[in-house]
């Protein structure tokens, strides 16, 4: 199979990127796309030009590492697949396809087609820790979670927090990312603790990397390749909302707003 292959080139987060052209050829339809970019840098290699900056790690669909818009859709055309498990096979012989990097202000581009995460980090460290005694393994029906509970846990954990949803977001809203992960602690027994302070943090932190509020366009579960259900952001806003409340009645900071859902 042959592409044609638009790919931003930006050499530097302070310098000014294009759209740069590539032709490929006798690729194989079973390749993934990462190989594909693996295969263009090859051939750039070869003739002493610059390769293309990409992330990538487990390349199985696990860590979300391998972010692209790719024809301005994250992850591809495919629903619920990462970039890494997208496969050539999906697209025609000799399409054009642009790749670039995620556009969303809060994540800074570092080089082609990688962009900074760290809002995500910093989101993560501002819900803080689990203040429970882990020591040894607890018996397996030490802490009783229901299985209604646990599967929504689980499925709020999916989330491998690949910016997917950001991206999509016409606003750049977080929101089901920290909704993801709000909700996997708020409904099992170890994040009751700091429950009312978890969400309140980490929707502060959100807020102060400049991400935007949900404007329903529910963009955002469309693209993720996990799957997160948007009827995690009214949830969010639940416990958003329950925190609130908590904090006025104990004359606790309170947050200043409550986010669309």
């Amino acid at each position: 199979m042959r592409f044609q292959l638009n790919i931003w080139r930006q050499r530097g987060p302070d310098q000014v990127g294009d759209l740069v052209s590539y032709r490929v050829e006798e690729i194989g339809a079973d390749l993934s796309f990462l190989e594909l970019i693996d295969h263009l840098n090859e051939q750039l290699i070869s003739s002493g030009e610059r390769p293309v900056a990409f992330e990538h790690d487990c390349r199985e669909g696990i860590c979300g590492a391998c972010s692209l818009m790719i024809n301005g859709v994250p992850h591809g055309p495919m629903g619920a697949t990462t970039t890494c498990q997208l496969y050539m096979r999906n697209f025609e012989e000799g399409a054009e396809i642009t790749v670039e990097p995620w556009r969303a202000g809060p994540f800074r581009v570092i080089q082609d087609l990688v962009v900074d995460r760290s809002p995500f980090d910093r989101i993560l460290q501002a819900g803080g820790y689990v203040s429970v005694h882990t020591g040894e393994a607890p018996d397996a029906n030490g802490l009783p979670v229901s299985k209604e509970v646990a599967d929504r846990a689980f499925e709020a954990a999916n989330c491998i927090g690949c910016g997917a949803c950001v991206a999509a977001c016409p606003n750049a809203s977080a929101m089901l990312f920290v909704a993801a992960k709000v909700t996997h602690l708020a409904l099992l027994p170890q994040g009751q603790p700091e429950r009312e302070h978890r969400v309140v943090s980490m929707v502060e932190a959100m807020d102060a990397e400049g991400f935007g509020n949900c404007s329903n366009h529910y963009q955002c579960a469309d693209a993720c390749p996990k799957e997160i259900p948007i009827v995690l952001i009214a949830r969010l806003n639940r416990e958003f909302i329950n925190a609130a409340l908590l904090g006025r009645a104990f004359g606790e900071h309170s947050p200043h707003h409550v986010h669309q859902e």
